[in-house]
């Protein structure tokens, strides 16, 4: 076992998330390298000093210069806001460290190509922090599709829908404001990112991006809404199956909405982020009266599940994802080899959002190649 000096950026909620997960992947996956929590970084000095306490780590700074340039630091995750990624991510790559980054990868796709090129200059390891797709029941469904157990792919259909703003009396704030933090720059990204890892590339899209409360109350009154609510996208992949994906942080009633069905020729998958334990699986083999999905709940079978809990049907939750992730990212740094997604996936999907934008606004079919 080697240990590894770990830096993080971003002490709230994601901050949290890669803190615990750093702290406990080396005993739930018994890794090569033992991350030690070396320092976090938080907007202020109090702030900073008041995460060091909770999740344990060795030193606090309100300067991310001061981390990144720290030689105990050794690599680095970036839980901060998106129009901060690219100035840290640079700063980092330089000396040669490598990044894992939240998604999405950066504030706009000029970020993202910026950051994708430091990235591969550096030949540091690199990764991009979408989570959802390492469920173990996820991991399964992209294992199954690659084998070709329901056949050629025909069809995809994904969403990602939450309602945490459906009441159109919920104030304003920070969240209403540029379109890095509208439904296309917080949801999107995890649901295109997922059609990419399952599917493989978007050849073509056409889509629509609606904001449907264009004011929001205040202290004082009101304040009108920059970003949007919701957005559909129709798509064509390079394989040549149909698709079709919708956003919505105004989905009354949907808390984690992040699911999607698979059509195939021998089959077919359908998962819910709700019910993130199991995956329900159609194959066409056998006599028409067993004919149907059945549901299949993860195990120590599936990838991932059995270094949690050696119980089938027990479960693993949303703070294992973040575990698995650091997993993945640190065996990405021992083996000096990339591991999905890397900078370059995150900047495809921000390629993609780019394009689902202007598509938009022009109201017609784009060619993604184009971005």
């Amino acid at each position: 076992m080697t240990k590894i000096g770990i830096g993080i950026i971003g002490g709230g909620y994601m901050g949290k998330a890669h803190s615990v997960a750093m702290a406990s992947v080396g005993a739930v996956f018994n890794t090569a390298l033992r991350p030690t929590l070396e320092m976090i970084c938080a907007s202020t000095d109090d702030s900073a000093e008041r995460y060091r306490a909770a999740y344990g780590f060795n030193r606090a700074t309100s300067d991310w210069r001061v981390l990144v340039n720290d030689p105990a630091v050794e690599a680095i995750v970036i839980a901060s806001p998106q129009e901060t990624h690219r100035e840290i991510a640079e700063a980092a790559f330089a000396l040669g460290k490598p990044v894992m980054c939240e998604k999405p990868l950066g504030a706009n796709i000029e970020d993202s190509r910026a950051m994708t090129k430091a990235a591969e200059a550096s030949g540091a390891a690199n990764m991009v922090g979408f989570n959802y797709l390492r469920t173990p029941a996820s991991q399964f469904a992209r294992d199954l599709v690659a084998e070709g157990a329901i056949g050629d792919i025909t069809w995809f259909r994904g969403e990602h829908t939450e309602d945490f703003y459906s009441d159109p009396n919920a104030p304003a704030t920070w969240r209403t404001t540029g379109m890095a933090n509208g439904t296309m720059g917080d949801l999107a990204p995890h649901m295109i990112n997922a059609a990419l890892g399952l599917i493989g590339p978007i050849a073509g899209l056409i889509a629509e991006v609606e904001t449907v409360h264009k004011t929001r109350p205040t202290d004082t009154g009101t304040a009108k809404v920059t970003n949007d609510d919701h957005a559909q996208m129709m798509c064509r992949f390079d394989n040549g199956a149909m698709g079709h994906m919708y956003f919505s942080r105004i989905a009354t009633g949907r808390k984690m909405g992040y699911a999607y069905e698979i059509t195939g020729t021998k089959g077919a998958i359908r998962f819910d982020q709700e019910d993130q334990n199991a995956i329900w699986l159609y194959k066409i083999d056998g006599p028409e009266r067993e004919a149907g999905f059945r549901k299949i709940l993860t195990g120590p079978a599936h990838p991932d599940y059995k270094p949690f809990c050696l119980g089938p049907g027990h479960g693993t939750g949303y703070q294992d994802q973040i575990i698995i992730e650091a997993k993945d990212f640190l065996t990405a740094i021992e083996t000096k080899s990339p591991v999905w997604p890397t900078f370059r996936d995150g900047m495809e999907v921000n390629r993609i959002v780019a394009a689902a934008i202007a598509s938009s606004e022009e109201k017609r079919w784009l060619s993604v190649e184009t971005f």
